[in-house]
């Protein structure tokens, strides 16, 4: 793994941590275009654990064809990230000084204050942007994350990943989004925005999902 010297940024966006506001998909931030998509998983505690730890090893993008070229601690080691509850209103986090871990290549898993740059192409559709992680949630029925663009993107925004173990028994994984346009191709071009988030979901849900089957 190749770790590299990030300029310590924040995000090129305002409306930090609005993929977890209840009503993104009617009232998204000035200028953006929301997203939303769930696919269950599975069932049980057995299925929420495995897909919980593939996650927070940066499966979704890394087996979804986009690659970590660089990953950076917080700057803080203190910082707990923006948590959020059920109705989107900001709480204490559900974790404080989470012990670092690594994947097998060395990888450090998501964190909260992290950067990582992610490149590749999805689809005919460019990758290659600097990120930080918004937040972690790591509780006893939801598993998490949300990334917000840095600087680079084609789009700025934002886009949590979540996996949560349902009352029910059920496994479900969500993904929330929003993008604003910003380079002038996706500007004149919406459309492209809209595409360019599908087969993200698309890409995310193959690598999670045991069941995840290409459409016809």
């Amino acid at each position: 793994m190749r770790r590299g010297t990030f300029r310590d940024e924040t995000v090129d966006y305002a409306a930090v941590g609005a993929t977890q506001a209840p009503d993104l998909l009617q009232y998204p931030p000035e200028k953006s275009i929301p997203a939303e998509e769930s696919w269950k998983l599975g069932s049980g505690e057995e299925r929420f654990r495995s897909a919980g730890d593939a996650l927070l090893s940066w499966s979704a993008l890394r087996d979804g064809g986009i690659s970590i070229a660089e990953v950076r601690p917080a700057s803080d080691p203190s910082y707990s990230g923006v948590s959020f509850d059920d109705e989107g209103q900001p709480i204490a986090p559900s974790r404080l000084d989470a012990d670092q871990r690594f994947d097998a290549d060395g990888t450090p898993y998501v964190a909260a204050g992290s950067s990582v740059h992610v490149r590749g192409r999805i689809g005919g559709y460019r990758v290659d942007a600097e990120l930080r992680v918004i937040f972690v949630v790591e509780e006893k029925r939801r598993i998490g994350f949300a990334l917000g663009t840095v600087r680079d993107s084609v789009v700025s925004g934002e886009e949590s990943f979540m996996i949560e173990w349902r009352g029910d028994d059920e496994v479900w994984f969500t993904v929330r989004a929003f993008d604003r346009p910003v380079a002038p191709l996706y500007r004149l071009l919406p459309a492209l925005v809209r595409r360019r988030r599908r087969e993200l979901f698309s890409r995310y849900l193959r690598a999670i999902s045991p069941m995840y089957t290409t459409p016809a």
